[in-house]
């Protein structure tokens, strides 16, 4: 199939009103993040059953008029590991593209893998392999090449078959709504994260003390205001490695803060001045949301269970050829057996994830069972890929009841 090219704003119009009668659309990005502070967008690629059209940011004027068609529309729109589209979703009218099917995401529900490229999901499912090549283009050079071009739509000529094959498994093995869910969750965790400040993510926080995190805040947000105006990585701004060192010092002296080896290079005084005054606050903040509340101690016999039932996780997810790193982590297998014998944090309200949705539908409810004594483990074919067998205890398989 031939492809359109859209290079002014009324092919772009155009497009959308072709787009608006669509059942179903497919889209993805080419973009370039290394030298800005949010990624620039460079191309546009869709398809949809009648087409195939590549959109050109620098020449189509505002795009604000597509990103409302995809988020106005009945279709359901296909992409696949799209947090950066859903962000330029975000960013452009406020709202994620309507019915969003995540390909990745419905792959890990019928294969063993997640997060899987798109290349890998296409010749799983679809027995094709999509071209390789350009993967190091700069996307924002004009003119793009008909090879590059051809490249980009790769990206997109398989979605919609893609989305016949995995929604019709998905079907049949009614994991539909678990799909759902998981996007629902996915949806609110991007908006969770463009909300929330993540200083936490500063590498080498390590064991700081909260004053030192207090600290770490303080600079965190001034280099993301700093880095946004000047349209640069943050990290361009200030390393992490030196924000560390600032807060572990403690010190708003600005000859201090001079002296910490790789801040005086191209350093103006002024920014000098501007972090002085980060640590001063860092130094009076209250700490009330910076601590965390000390854990309680769990029991020695927590981590021989969780050692012992985290490899039901794994087998109960094969054998229902669902990916395991999906639906969760040995981590959350502890978590679930510390509430459920009620140690810990968690609460009714905030429980556990394998205790809620899909998981404790496919997971938790088993290893509750297991917890209870209602189900017990054994051997079944040591040389099979599927080794474990869970069996009723004494002929009982009542579900485990309710709380």
């Amino acid at each position: 199939m031939s492809h359109e090219s859209i290079t002014s704003p009324a092919k772009l119009a155009a497009l959308c009103t072709r787009l608006a009668s669509a059942d179903r659309v497919g889209i993805d990005t080419e973009f370039v993040s290394e030298d800005t502070f949010r990624p620039e967008l460079c191309l546009v690629q869709i398809a949809t059953h009648d087409e195939l059209a590549v959109i050109d940011p620098y020449r189509s004027g505002d795009l604000t008029p597509f990103w409302r068609t995809l988020a106005e529309g009945k279709h359901v729109t296909i992409v696949h590991a799209a947090r950066e589209e859903l962000n330029f979703a975000l960013s452009a009218c406020g709202r994620p593209p309507a019915n969003l099917f995540d390909t990745q995401l419905a792959a890990g529900f019928c294969s063993a893998e997640y997060p899987s490229s798109y290349g890998s999901v296409v010749t799983r499912f679809l027995d094709a392999r999509p071209a390789k090549g350009e993967q190091r283009t700069d996307w924002r050079r004009r003119p793009l090449t008909p090879e590059q071009i051809e490249y980009a739509l790769e990206d997109v000529r398989y979605l919609l078959p893609l989305h016949e094959t995995l929604r019709s498994r998905l079907q049949t093995l009614r994991r539909l709504d678990w799909l759902k869910e998981e996007t629902d969750h996915w949806l609110a965790d991007v908006h969770d994260s463009r909300e929330r400040p993540r200083w936490r993510r500063v590498s080498g926080l390590g064991n700081l003390a909260p004053r030192s995190l207090a600290i770490v805040r303080e600079i965190w947000l001034w280099r993301r205001a700093e880095a946004e105006k000047r349209n640069i990585p943050p990290r361009r701004v200030l390393r992490d490695d030196l924000i560390v060192e600032l807060a572990r010092r403690k010190s708003d002296n600005v000859e201090r803060i001079r002296d910490v080896r790789g801040m005086h290079r191209g350093m103006k005084r002024e920014t000098m001045e501007e972090l002085a005054s980060c640590i001063k606050r860092g130094l009076s903040a209250p700490l009330g949301d910076i601590e965390r509340p000390s854990r309680e101690a769990m029991p020695s016999q927590l981590n021989l269970l969780g050692q012992f039932l985290s490899p039901a996780l794994s087998s109960i997810c094969r054998s229902a050829n669902v990916a395991t790193s999906l639906a969760g982590t040995a981590t959350d297998v502890r978590d679930l057996i510390a509430y459920r014998l009620g140690f810990g944090d968690a609460t009714p309200e905030e429980p556990p994830l394998l205790a809620t949705g899909w998981r404790a539908e496919l997971v938790g409810h088993l290893i509750e069972e297991l917890l209870a004594g209602r189900k017990s483990i054994r051997i079944e074919d040591p040389l099979s890929e599927h080794p474990l067998a869970f069996d009723p205890v004494g002929g009982d398989d009542t579900a485990l009841e309710e709380d």
